[in-house]
């Protein structure tokens, strides 16, 4: 394959917005170079252009890959969402373009608020999502209160030179644990939690209180359909 024919203008103008770093392109590292470029190009498609962290299409991923390891280790697990409070009055008072510094500033802060092996994503607009697998519900509320805080503690500075001071309110449900789940369901229930910490104030953290949640109609059916689907069958048969 003579790889300068290959027309890969486009691809490498995205990566070089995406600031994603190429080994040099020089002559007899052509195979090389170009499974680089396309390494960054999959990267690229799991990130999240202005904060560069997870994409809502990865992070459902994550989940799903998460509930399973649940189901089939009863470890706990704990997804987080949470949503920046009066985001709409950041934009009508200082512009988007505000707007975006003040979400890039959230993006860093939760990110240095958790461990390496949590997964910390853009989920749309101003709510962001965080997977922490193995968080003992001993643990979670600290967690999540400190992603709170680190949120308030220092206003963001603009480029325009104001200061804006931010808070978020934060919602948290855990992975039913030996339950096969789904992503949608497990976002559901910290939904849930987002809503009731929003209602009763903003600013504040509202989890789930126990590992063990309690399992809905649709999980049940997942976890015994089967199950009693052989019954049913064998019931009719015996009649």
């Amino acid at each position: 394959m003579d790889l300068r024919k290959l027309q890969l203008e486009q691809a490498l103008t995205l990566l070089q917005q995406g600031r994603y770093p190429l080994p040099p392109r020089v002559e007899g590292n052509g195979e090389a170079w170009l499974q680089a470029v396309l390494d960054g190009l999959c990267d690229l498609s799991l990130r999240d252009a202005l904060t560069g962290l997870t994409n809502r299409r990865h992070f459902r991923a994550v989940l799903e890959r998460e509930i399973d390891r649940v189901a089939r280790t009863g470890e706990s697990a704990l997804l987080l969402i949470l949503d920046i409070d009066h985001f709409k009055r950041i934009n009508d008072t200082y512009g988007h373009e505000s707007g975006d510094q003040v979400i890039q500033a959230v993006g860093v802060r939760l990110s240095d608020s958790v461990r390496p092996m949590d997964t910390v994503a853009r989920y749309g607009g101003e709510e962001f999502a965080i997977m922490l697998p193995n968080c003992q519900p001993t643990f979670g509320s600290a967690v999540a209160e400190r992603v709170r805080v680190a949120i308030e503690a220092q206003p963001v500075k603009l480029t325009s030179g104001h200061e804006v001071h931010i808070t978020a309110s934060v919602g948290g449900a855990y992975a039913p644990q030996w339950v096969r789940s789904s992503a949608s369901l497990w976002m559901e229930r910290a939904d849930l939690q987002l809503y009731c910490a929003k209602t009763e104030g903003r600013n504040r953290v509202c989890l789930e209180q126990a590992a063990i949640s309690s399992v809905s109609a649709e999980e049940k059916g997942m976890l015994f359909g089967l199950g009693a689907h052989h019954s049913d069958a064998q019931d009719a048969s015996d009649e």
